[in-house]
């Protein structure tokens, strides 16, 4: 049983729920599929199993001993990635126009380009696989179905895989959810915390996922919750959680501890109560 934590854009709370929600479940999988800004594993402590280059897409290089610097690469070039007969890693996009206008046999040439690394790591509390990108790097929708393929392989005796994804609506969050048996979307009280919503729902109404929304700080604006939940109504979603704003949650992320651990947190007991009705809709 997979289950994807989404939200319509950064800053929502979705780690801080992901990694709650992880740790009240006995026996459960931990994906961070938030590869542009890897944080879940970041909670835990733990020793690498395994590491992997993952190569996900192609770079150009000029072969200077072949090249008779005639320029028609530069010309062709729509990223400006070629000057002075020199590629940028950065710039190139790896389409290989500068490879069919070459007029040299292997002057220019395709190469696999390592946009991450990944790891199985090892923690007191399971397993979380995840991956480093380097800087610059694309592909974060290849390298997301890596991470959740290479899961599968130690998840067989898990009850749960929770998969923290990215924020927004594109290809790294059609990636995370594509298959998964049902989303959880964080949201906020706020009218682009709604529009963001909006999209999320309508992405996972396109994909047939089973959709629950939770309400993340809903009472710093009340009017603006009950308008969420007269969408959450009209669309007939499951709106399985409103977490109240909880100072205790700041306190958790800069000590890098799931709000679980806190016993006086508010945040905390909704979470909870939350989990209980996220089991409902999963039996």
């Amino acid at each position: 049983m997979e289950l994807v934590v989404l939200s319509g854009k950064g800053g929502t709370g979705k780690t801080t729920i992901a990694t709650a929600l992880s740790e009240l479940v006995q026996d459960v999988m931990r994906v961070d599929c938030d590869v542009e800004a890897s944080n879940f594993y970041m909670y835990y402590e733990g020793k690498d199993l395994e590491k992997k280059d993952f190569y996900g897409g192609k770079t150009a290089n000029i072969d200077d001993s072949k090249c008779i610097k005639c320029g028609k690469c530069q010309e062709v070039c729509r990223f400006n990635a070629i000057q002075d007969f020199q590629i940028d890693p950065f710039a190139c996009e790896g389409c290989g126009a500068c490879t069919l206008v070459c007029p040299t046999e292997e002057a220019i040439v395709l190469e696999d380009e390592k946009v991450a690394d990944t790891f199985i790591t090892q923690t007191d509390k399971g397993i979380i696989a995840r991956a480093e990108m380097g800087i610059g790097s694309d592909a974060s929708g290849l390298l997301i179905s890596f991470l959740r393929k290479n899961a599968k392989r130690f998840s067989e005796n898990e009850e749960l895989t929770i998969i923290d994804g990215s924020p927004g609506i594109g290809c790294p969050v059609i990636a995370s959810m594509t298959g998964s048996d049902m989303v959880l979307v964080v949201t906020e009280p706020t009218k682009s915390g709604l529009e963001d919503l909006k999209r999320v729902v309508t992405l996972c109404e396109h994909f047939g996922v089973y959709t629950m929304v939770c309400i993340n700080k809903y009472d710093i604006n009340e009017e603006m919750s009950r308008e969420i939940e007269s969408f959450i109504n009209d669309k007939h979603l499951k709106l399985v959680g409103k977490i109240p704003y909880d100072d205790m949650v700041m306190k958790s992320i800069n000590e890098l501890k799931p709000i679980t651990f806190y016993n006086e947190s508010i945040a905390k007991k909704a979470i909870e109560d939350m989990w209980m009705r996220i089991k409902e809709n999963i039996n």
